[in-house]
């Protein structure tokens, strides 16, 4: 077992570090189902102080700072983080359970791509001269002027907390706003070590907070509260939707990632062997806990049998355990409740005649595990319609393009595709017919921060990432002076 680093378990709230009104929550390890230690539970109480630091400092010493500096700022955390990349990667495994090697190759290098990516960005926020007609025979001089939006609540999921931060935190700040961050319940340790951070780059007291606590109390206290400008949330859609009726009050900005079922499409000219590498990953990479998880598997008949034996041998392969052991390529699941459902969608598919073809069990001993499991099916089953996020997936066969476009299409969900094929005409013609925010061809989920990420249909609104996440958040003012 690595060792564990000192854990920060109080608010970070107004620049100082204190304990909660609204008593403490506990976190597990859900690789052994023991507890790990009490956290803060931020209460409405502590949200009202937060938005009246948040706001404070967004018109006083935040708005006072220069863009540049901004940009040295996010860079000087890039820099902390980078050097506490294995404190950082090891809570986070420790607290929801994804490899050592996902969290401090993958989600911890993604966070500091993302804070240097946006610290470029903080100086060259522009707005644009706009001809005109004048006014009244006069001449008019108007352009815009891009301002930040406000104080924005992130509220982040457990499945990849620094990363999906990252995506959220830094545009946000490079733009000029002020965060209030709301971990998940069940993995708030490595973003607390986050705000300690924070506070060593000497980002000015308020601009950014850390308030872990119930998404029941906190999460919709946030959403509530009027002097909150935007709402940035990943998670369910259920939720999602909830969060979206609560930011009415003040008709505040919402940025939704909702997840999704997205769909990978294995044609007969594909390359065979890396397509099934690619699409296994896809499946099974963090236990399927992942919201682009390529779960719904569509291959052309020609190469069924041969797609089917390659998954079937790449999920036998896995080895379930502790994320700190080295021989271990799949965690566990983040908690018992996560594990119950995942395991009701494997006796549900059973149930409605789909066909098991590896997997579907829990070994024995603690920690949340569920095997790799992949059925066979059709598109119209619960399993191929509803998000399970866990490493459950189902595999459909096609005979022709469209058929494969249409089953793809036909989902609720619409965050993310994989298409797999050898002829770059088609993978440009299916790609623009896809319904799904983002297309990877021969390679499942290929992303970095210069690239917006965000769904649609119910996988959510708007988009993070790329320019597109400066956009999100800020405001455009016209300015128009008669000369």
């Amino acid at each position: 077992m690595t060792n564990i680093p000192q854990l920060t378990t109080d608010l970070f709230l107004g620049g100082h570090w204190m304990g909660s009104s609204a008593g403490t929550l506990t976190t597990y390890n859900p690789a052994t189902a023991e507890a790990i230690t009490d956290i803060a539970a931020a209460g409405e109480a502590d949200v009202d102080q937060a938005v009246r630091a948040a706001t404070t400092v967004l018109h006083g010493e935040w708005a006072a700072t220069a863009p540049s500096m901004r940009g040295v700022l996010l860079n000087k955390l890039a820099d902390l983080v980078e050097r506490d990349a294995q404190i950082l990667g090891t809570l986070e495994s420790l607290d929801m359970g994804a490899l050592l090697s996902v969290t401090q190759g993958f989600f911890v290098p993604d966070l500091i791509a993302t804070l240097r990516y946006y610290a470029g960005w903080a100086d060259k926020i522009n707005g644009h001269t706009l001809p005109n007609n004048g006014y009244m025979g006069q001449s008019v001089l108007s352009y815009t002027i891009r301002e930040p939006v406000g104080v924005i609540a992130a509220i982040v999921p457990w499945n990849s907390p620094l990363m999906v931060l990252g995506w959220k935190l830094a545009p946000a700040l490079a733009s000029g706003n002020t965060v209030i961050v709301k971990p998940a319940e069940d993995a708030s340790l490595s973003i607390l070590h986050l705000g300690k951070l924070i506070e060593e780059a000497q980002f000015p007291a308020g601009v950014v907070q850390v308030l872990p606590g119930r998404g029941s109390v906190a999460g919709e206290a946030l959403a509530k509260h009027l002097g909150v400008h935007k709402v940035s949330f990943t998670g369910s859609v259920e939720v999602g939707r909830r969060i979206l009726r609560n930011s009415a009050g003040n008709l505040k900005r919402t940025t939704l990632e909702l997840g999704g079922k997205s769909p990978q499409i294995i044609f007969g000219d594909a390359d065979i062997e890396a397509a099934v590498m690619g699409t296994a990953a896809g499946l099974f990479l963090n236990s399927g806990q992942v919201c682009a998880a390529g779960t719904r598997v569509f291959v052309h008949r020609s190469v069924l049998d041969t797609v089917l034996d390659g998954l079937r041998a790449a999920a036998s392969a896995q080895v379930l355990g502790s994320p700190f052991e080295e021989t271990t390529t799949m965690g566990p699941l983040v908690n018992s409740a996560q594990k119950e459902r995942v395991l009701g969608y494997v006796t549900k598919g059973s149930a409605e005649g789909a066909t098991l073809v590896t997997g579907g069990g829990s070994p024995e001993g603690t920690g949340h595990f569920v095997e790799p499991t992949l059925f066979t099916g059709t598109n119209d089953m619960a399993i191929a319609r509803e998000e399970i996020f866990g490493p459950v997936g189902i595999v459909v066969p096609f005979d022709d393009d469209a058929e494969a476009v249409a089953q793809a299409n036909n989902s609720d969900y619409g965050l993310a595709a994989t298409v797999w094929t050898g002829d770059v005409s088609r993978a440009h013609e299916v790609a623009a017919k896809l319904q799904a925010g983002a297309v990877g061809v021969n390679g499942w989920a290929p992303g970095g921060p210069q690239m917006p990420w965000g769904g649609v249909k119910s996988s959510g609104l708007g988009r993070e990432l790329g320019y597109e996440g400066i956009l999100a958040d800020t405001e455009v003012k016209t300015v128009s002076v008669i000369v």
